[in-house]
């Protein structure tokens, strides 16, 4: 008797969940499928990277579609090449004025940047976005922490958003007030 008022209750529960019956099978293959924004390009890939690039003195955090995942040096090499003809046409470009003696060796969590011939080049303001877009690119990955920054392999003290010295490895929070919101 238990087990026969639990199956009438069940049944009763199940046929008030508001699925209406049909007399025939439906066919959902006519049904679209739900949209969300607009299509992604037909060259879009399925991994997504983030480059810092600059509009107005701002950095600003940009997404391109790519094919596979890059490793912690191709990223900032593709950041180092600059902005795509989509982003320049965004009015986006870069603060980074070349690519000369720039190299990258991840250690346990920290990107350390060899700058070259960076230092030195550019306004105090040009040279912290350039930094800036470094920092905002590398401390976008998985893999990185930190971000340390040598010249000719020495430590070097680095300006931040603030306009104050940092003396060891930096974070996006250190140039946080300068990214577009």
């Amino acid at each position: 008797m238990t087990r026969r008022l639990s199956m009438l209750l069940l049944v009763a529960l199940l046929g008030g969940c508001g699925v209406p019956l049909d007399d025939a099978p439906r066919d959902v293959s006519a049904v679209p499928p739900p949209r969300a924004g607009a299509p992604a390009p037909a060259d879009a890939g399925p991994v997504v990277e983030r480059i810092c690039l600059v509009r107005d003195g701002r950095l600003v955090r940009t997404a391109r579609r790519i094919p596979f995942a890059r490793t912690a040096r191709q990223h900032l090499a593709d950041l180092l090449a600059g902005p795509t003809a989509a982003e320049s046409a965004d009015g986006l470009i870069s603060a980074l004025t070349t690519a000369e003696g720039i190299t990258l060796d991840l250690q346990a969590g920290r990107a350390v940047v060899e700058v070259g011939s960076l230092v030195g080049q550019g306004s105090r303001s040009d040279q912290v976005l350039a930094l800036g877009q470094i920092v905002c690119t590398l401390g976008s990955r998985l893999d990185v922490g930190t971000v340390a920054f040598t010249s000719r392999g020495q430590p070097l003290d680095v300006p931040r958003a603030d306009g104050s010295l940092a003396s060891g490895p930096v974070t996006i929070a250190d140039y946080s007030t300068l990214i577009e919101a």
